[in-house]
């Protein structure tokens, strides 16, 4: 049974029994005292445990945040850069959890800690409070009492009723203090039940209101965190690929070391131990550095650098070579030696000492010594195991079979172009599809080639070729745009680069990425997907004519060139590109002094302010390959177009577009294209009667127009938006240059920056 209730009644009986109950009631509330005591400590315990854990996450969150990853190579793909970025994003993430944890604990000291703190204050303490005034009546009442009885009847009667009438007031006292002590005792009794329960729900409510924030910040953090996912397995897909490269690298390196000593064409660098003569007695010493001979200028660079000292490098030491000798042993008695003679000191010889013979001959040829040898240069990419693979009809025809097999066969085959064939059988049949005798073989109804053996077939085509179906010229072009820029731009610019590409790799390219595409969309069942293929296809239809571990890093950019490829290949093998696509961009300017003007980057052509509507972008006699081709080979305009370090091709565009935006009709324009092509010279007449040659006046001062913006970057140049007007145009002193005014400023105007009017 729990605690008995007490009765106001028994105040008056003051019974044993009822002293009995309340000391039972007294004990209770000790025992939610001392709780209530533990608790309050606890939860201190628990809040300062907590500020701990805030401190440490954020800690952890600034560490986060501060670090960056670094990258080899001159770009990021869009996945690493989500990758950098990420550790910002689990900085925020947990500094924004600790946001809520910190006013979790604010809440849970004013919900929690003050009340049960007031209650025990208030409530339990006036209890003890009203205890000790209870207990205090209780010894005044009883003492008089015992005063009273024990006083002896012979008093007088007044000093008898007297002492009566004091110990019936402290009666009284006595019996009221001890029913507001009852009532007390009893109320706090009840109240506890909600005055200690309220705040710990109120705590679990604060506790459950951190979580459900926490699930919200999860919730608003999904979508990123699935994108990421996404971004970690394309950078290990790539990874993957790019390891395989490099080994396969590392393993023809390690197989013939010398044919990569050497791959700049520009210096040659190496160890080389360098006598250092010292007065007598104490002879010479050999000290190792590092040298780098630049051929042109033949000087040869030195620096010491110690190994075995923790890599510490000395000061460059540089010399320029005048001749270079081999040192016989019956000379010095150390091989492979050198005796360079230095111009800046005549009549000093320098002896060094190469690493190896083979190094020796490397220094003799590379500084034009007396024993050539022949030239170490980077080793190119050779056909795998001799296969005589051409991009002719034949290939074509293998091509649309291999392709025909595998979608009628195998388009649902998980591992698709990514499970290998066995590789004699996969000789084999590309052996037997580039036979013209026997290439006659339909491989979607012949059940002697595996699906696995076909895909693996059409990739060593691929590879076999002399030249990769992107070519080697254009791979620059084409890992350029995947380095940066938006993914319209990338698009644009790829666009383009297809359309320059020859036109039977275009063909063979186009078809190619349509069946690609059709297998990334049954990427359900054969798990390709464009990125996938990606990583499969991108070393596989462009790469680098050198052999580099460098160049092997940008694998990661042409897997996203061949993505966009795949996922726009409609677009991009449907259309011609128009005269507005980025890679029609505006022409370099004619330098005035190369140490100046050489690493100017290019202009970009804006087409918002010419009107291009009435012209078809897909016009054959507008902006169309052919026309770009009878320019290109026209001698005249190459040479011009050269001359102004303008390609040949930009060089029409840019005199089309400005006929365009002079308000003339298409078929004007095209007519001045013909006329110009026909004449061999781009020659134009001016509003005046006077002849202008590539843009440039033959008279006084003329009116031009510019077609491309132009960004001075000195006080000489003129800047200006494609459309502004120029008076008082004339040639300049300075090549590729005309000198105008635009709004009363005068200055340079790069000479293809404009159109004579």
């Amino acid at each position: 049974m729990g605690l008995h209730p007490l009765e106001f009644s028994e105040c008056y009986l003051d019974s044993p029994v009822f002293r009995e109950k309340i000391k039972s009631h007294e004990a209770e509330l000790d025992k939610t005292n001392r709780f209530i005591k533990e608790l309050y400590k606890d939860g201190k315990n628990l809040i300062n445990a907590t500020k701990q854990l805030v401190l440490a996450q954020r800690k952890f969150a600034q560490s986060l945040g501060e670090f960056q990853f670094e990258y080899i190579g001159d770009a990021k793909t869009d996945d690493e850069r989500c990758i950098d970025e990420s550790l910002q994003e689990f900085s925020n993430f947990l500094k924004n959890l600790e946001d809520q944890r910190e006013l979790m604990m604010r809440n849970i000291t004013e919900t929690l800690m003050k009340p049960l703190e007031k209650f025990r204050k208030e409530q339990l303490g006036s209890a003890k409070a009203e205890r000790k005034k209870y207990e205090k009546e209780t010894e005044k009442y009883y003492s008089s009492l015992e005063k009273l009885l024990n006083m002896s009847a012979k008093k007088k009667e007044p000093q008898l009723q007297e002492a009566d009438s004091q110990v019936e007031t402290i009666r009284q006292h006595f019996q009221e203090e001890s029913l507001d002590y009852v009532c007390k005792l009893q109320e706090i009794q009840e109240r506890k039940k909600f005055d200690c329960v309220e705040p710990m729900l109120a705590f679990f409510q604060t506790v459950f209101t951190f979580y459900h924030q926490g699930f919200e910040l999860a919730n608003d953090f999904n979508h990123y965190k699935k994108a990421l996912q996404i971004n970690i397995q394309n950078t290990r897909s790539r990874f993957e690929g790019t390891r395989v490269e490099v080994f396969e690298l590392m393993k023809r390196i390690r197989e013939v070391p010398q044919e990569y000593r050497q791959t700049s064409p520009i210096s040659s660098e190496g160890y080389l131990y360098v006598q250092e003569k010292r007065p007598p007695p104490f002879g010479s010493s050999w000290v190792k550095r590092y040298c780098t001979f630049v051929k042109e200028q033949k000087i040869l660079h030195m620096v010491t650098f110690d190994h075995r000292s923790g890599g510490k490098m000395g000061e460059t030491e540089s010399v320029t070579l005048k001749s270079c000798v081999r040192k016989t042993t019956d000379m010095l008695d150390r091989r492979f030696c050198l005796d360079i003679e230095i111009t800046d000191r005549p009549g000093t010889v320098l002896t060094v000492q190469s690493l190896s013979e083979d190094d020796h001959k490397f220094w003799i040829h590379a500084m034009g010594g007396k024993e050539p040898a022949g030239q170490y240069l980077g080793k190119t990419y050779s056909k795998e195991r001799g296969i005589d693979a051409q991009l002719d009809d034949v290939g074509l025809s293998f091509v649309k079979n291999a392709i025909n097999a595998i979608e009628t066969r195998g388009i649902n085959d998980q591992g698709l172009y990514r499970v290998v064939g066995v590789s004699s059988k996969v000789q084999k049949l590309l052996s037997l599809m580039i036979d013209e005798k026997s290439n006659d073989v339909d491989l979607s109804t012949c059940e002697d080639w595996d699906v696995k053996t076909i895909t693996s077939t059409l990739k060593l085509y691929l590879r076999s070729l002399p030249e990769p179906l992107m070519t080697y010229g254009l791979y620059k072009d084409f890992i350029a745009p995947a380095k940066g820029g938006s993914p319209e731009s990338r698009s644009q610019a790829i666009h383009c680069l297809v359309h320059k590409l020859p036109e039977k790799n275009r063909l063979v390219l186009g078809l190619l990425l349509k069946h690609l595409a059709t297998v990334a969309a049954h990427s359900k069942l054969n798990l390709m997907t464009v990125a996938n293929l990606g990583v499969v296809f991108g070393p596989t239809l462009m790469r680098p004519q050198e052999d580099t571990v460098a160049a092997i890093m940008d694998l990661k950019f042409q897997n996203i060139v061949v993505e966009i490829l795949i996922e726009q290949h409609e677009k991009i093998f449907g259309d011609v590109p128009g005269p507005s696509s980025p890679g029609l961009s505006a022409p370099t300017r004619q330098s005035k002094k190369l140490s100046v003007r050489q690493n100017r980057p290019l202009a970009v052509y804006n087409p918002k302010k010419v009107d291009l509507q009435t012209v078809s972008p897909t016009s054959p006699d507008v902006g169309s390959n052919s026309d770009e081709a009878s320019l290109g080979s026209n001698e005249s305009v190459s040479s011009q177009s050269t001359a102004s370090g303008t390609p040949p091709e930009k060089a029409n565009h840019g005199r089309l577009l400005a006929s365009l935006s002079t308000g003339d009709s298409p078929g004007a324009c095209i007519a001045v294209a013909a006329s110009r092509l026909n004449s061999g010279a781009l020659t134009k007449t001016s509003s005046d009667g006077d002849k202008t040659v590539d843009g440039v006046t033959g008279g006084g001062g003329k009116r031009a127009m510019a077609v491309y913006p132009c960004e001075a970057e000195h006080d000489s140049e003129l800047s200006f938006q494609v459309g502004a007007i120029f008076s008082a145009v004339a040639p300049s002193r300075e090549p590729g240059w005309l000198e105008g005014e635009l709004e009363g400023k005068k200055g340079l105007i790069p000479e293809n920056y404009v159109e004579m009017l």
